[in-house]
């Protein structure tokens, strides 16, 4: 008898538990979508900003190079 009740006891509060986590685990669920859509929304403006930093650098590459021959091309016409 004892038994009968432990295990009645361990179904309900199975039972109950289960009725809760359903509830809770929608929201979970509606919250793990929303930061996959924040996660994604987070990756694009980081790939664009990664984007924008190696333009910036090319043209600070071509920038420089104009520069050092500018600089070569001075220091030839001086000698």
């Amino acid at each position: 008898m004892k038994n009968a009740v432990k295990i009645l006891t361990l179904f309900m509060i199975v039972g109950l538990a289960g009725c809760a986590s359903n509830s809770d685990l929608d929201a979970v669920k509606a919250l793990a979508q929303q930061a996959n859509v924040t996660a994604d929304a987070a990756l694009k403006t980081a790939q664009s900003a990664e984007n924008i930093a190696q333009e910036a650098k090319a043209t600070s590459d071509a920038t420089e190079n104009k520069l050092e021959r500018m600089a070569k091309g001075k220091m030839t016409k001086h000698k």
